[in-house]
């Protein structure tokens, strides 16, 4: 199987951006950086309340088409409308909350079921591939494939802080193995992210059927403290 690929997600460049109401650092030329460092695709996510990146990024991003984008979006009307005229690569729809600090678990996709079809549908027809990020659950998956998705992007929080507090990992490392792999039988692509760190992200990567990982906060972190194209090299070293 081919060598994972790398999404680096960028939002929070953009965090800092606004910490000051400032034009700089731009998300753009961080893109632009980390592809040369080696990212395989850019991930962005688009928030209602706009906390991190707005839509001059978003569309800034998808006009040069230097690198494959990756819109995360919640399942909205506005954000449909705003995906199809940006035009990303692909999208990833995930669940979000005003007061949440970052995502906190998967998709419930017994809500709302008519309108993520029709977002899936509508997006589908133009080619945008995308993906559900979901709880490493088979129900979960069989529903994604149901709704028309053509992806899933496991959500690996728990695994994750399981690894950073110190504490047994293994069973959900066994529950997010055995989805990926029930995933790919089924047909679909499968990506995995949230909170991902160089331990966790060497553990998950030893997950043939994963094909790809998306990292951000962690990866730009370590970026500001030792730059991004030797945080990016090093994650790269890590997939396999």
């Amino acid at each position: 199987m081919n060598k994972k690929k790398l999404g680096v997600n960028i939002d929070h460049v953009a965090t800092i951006r606004n910490a000051r109401g400032e034009k700089y650092p731009d998300p753009t030329k961080a893109a632009i950086l980390a592809e040369k460092y080696g990212a395989d695709s850019i991930t962005i996510h688009l928030r209602e309340d706009r906390r991190h990146i707005n839509d001059k990024d978003l569309f800034k991003l998808t006009k040069n088409k230097f690198i494959p984008v990756n819109l995360e979006m919640a399942a909205t009307q506005e954000m449909l409308n705003i995906a199809l005229k940006s035009k990303p690569n692909f999208v990833c729809i995930v669940p979000e909350k005003r007061k949440e600090i970052t995502t906190e678990g998967g998709l419930n996709l017994d809500r709302n079921k008519k309108l993520l079809k029709k977002i899936i549908n509508k997006l589908n027809k133009k080619n945008i591939r995308t993906s559900l990020f979901i709880n490493p659950n088979i129900s979960d998956i069989r529903k994604s494939k149901m709704l028309g998705a053509k992806c899933i992007e496991l959500h690996t929080g728990k695994f994750c802080r399981l690894i950073n507090l110190k504490k047994k990992y293994k069973k959900e490392f066994s529950k997010i193995k055995k989805c990926s792999y029930f995933a790919n039988l089924i047909g679909l692509e499968v990506h995995a992210g949230h909170g991902l760190t160089y331990d966790s992200a060497t553990k998950i990567s030893k997950i043939k059927c994963i094909r790809e990982l998306n990292i951000g906060h962690f990866l730009i972190g370590e970026s500001l403290l030792y730059g991004m194209r030797k945080t990016i090299l090093k994650f790269k070293r890590i997939l396999i």
